[in-house]
């Protein structure tokens, strides 16, 4: 039993060692989490005049949103982090307990014995009617170190007391804790409803504009084939040259640029990304796919730089229709192209080094976006997993 309890403690420090870490973790992605939601309000307020509702503020909200239920899940885990440490600390003050209770019964069964044979004659006849000389003096031994037995037995029991009272404080202190964090899961899911409220707002304006959305959406999907095109043309071209000229392609660039793989720096100094990678649905007509989004779409700040994200050689500076100017750097058999840029300021030839400025950041209905993709050679990469958390 002893032994038993001693392994406990030891199992509830490694989980506490494990809790804090994931709680450390944890905290770390909600603080991420709330810097991008405040940076999506500073984008929302900045440009409240220039726009009444369209679809670039519809996908801030819904960012904002979805950051939000990040959240919220996050709590769900810290909250059954704390349930789980709550059970383990219910457990070990119920062990704890029946070790003081068997602690409690023996002491008693010392005291009740050491009453009754308090006369020291008894004890006499006691050691005089052992069998033979090895279990007297082992009754001898037993009753001259009776007094210690009892005195030990007495510092067990309050050992035992302090410990079940030190563990019943930090449960109580686990208990304050998982009620904390209800409390304020509950705030997030307040401010998630206000958030849906306005999101859905904003799509049923949009949706009761239904001739001019769906515009907008056709020029849009023209706009995003247009560009997937004219990026594999460019790319299926410059491995083409280079193939036919022999050009040594820099193999030590591309292995450093495969080890960087979710280490990159982000194409922009502060942004969030509105529009992810693959194939998604229209966020006002939920049955309607949208063309294949290549690469992400990040908002930011009005005026700011498009930067390189790794050291590489400007191969194409080129304008594509709805994207403005857009640059494409290789770096190895790896290339990273930048659109919506107002005005490059780098050209084809050209070196550059990681976050290095290539251009501003076009504007569009008050709100600057660019459209960011990663490629190894014509294959295309999700940029989300190469670029840092």
């Amino acid at each position: 039993m002893r032994r038993y309890i001693l392994i406990i403690p030891l199992m509830l420090l490694v989980h506490s060692l494990a809790m804090g870490q994931d709680v450390s973790s944890q905290s770390q992605r909600v603080d991420k989490l709330n810097k991008d939601i405040a940076y999506i309000d500073n984008l929302l307020k900045a440009n409240a005049s220039k726009q009444k509702a369209t679809s670039q503020q519809l996908s801030l909200l819904r960012k904002k949103v979805a950051n939000r239920k990040d959240i919220i899940s996050e709590m769900d885990g810290e909250i059954s982090g704390f349930d789980r440490q709550i059970a383990l600390k219910n457990q070990e003050i119920a062990d704890l307990q029946s070790e003081l209770d068997t602690l409690e019964e023996y002491y008693n069964r010392l005291i009740y014995n050491t009453y009754k044979n308090r006369d020291t004659k008894v004890w006499f006849m006691y050691i005089l009617a052992s069998e033979n000389i090895g279990q007297g003096y082992r009754r001898f031994a037993y009753l001259k170190n009776l007094s210690n037995v009892v005195n030990n037995q007495v510092n067990n029991i309050k050992g035992t007391q302090a410990d079940l009272e030190s563990e019943k404080k930090e449960l109580n202190i686990l208990k304050s804790s998982a009620k904390q964090m209800r409390g304020e899961q509950q705030k997030e899911y307040d401010k998630l409803r206000k958030e849906e409220d306005r999101s859905n707002q904003v799509a049923k304006t949009l949706s009761n504009n239904q001739t001019k959305y769906k515009q907008d959406l056709a020029q849009k999907k023209r706009e995003v084939e247009r560009l997937n095109k004219e990026i594999e043309r460019i790319l299926n071209k410059s491995i083409q040259t280079q193939n036919k000229n022999k050009t040594d392609v820099d193999y030590t660039l591309t292995g450093m640029f495969e080890q960087n793989k979710g280490k990159l720096p982000w194409p922009v100094k502060q942004g969030v990304i509105t529009d992810k990678f693959g194939v998604h649905f229209d966020p006002v007509y939920k049955n309607l796919k949208l063309p294949e989004n290549n690469g992400i779409n990040i908002s930011t700040s009005k005026n700011a730089d498009a930067c390189c994200v790794f050291d590489g050689v400007v191969k194409q500076v080129v304008f594509i229709q709805g994207y403005s100017s857009c640059v494409l750097v290789q770096h190895g058999t790896f290339y990273t192209f930048y659109c919506k840029l107002k005005k490059a300021s780098v050209k084809a030839g050209q070196r550059v080094s990681t976050g290095e400025s290539l251009g501003t950041i076009d504007e569009s209905n008050g709100v600057s976006i660019i459209h960011f993709e990663i490629w190894k050679g014509m294959e295309k990469q999700n940029p989300e997993t190469w670029l840092r958390p």
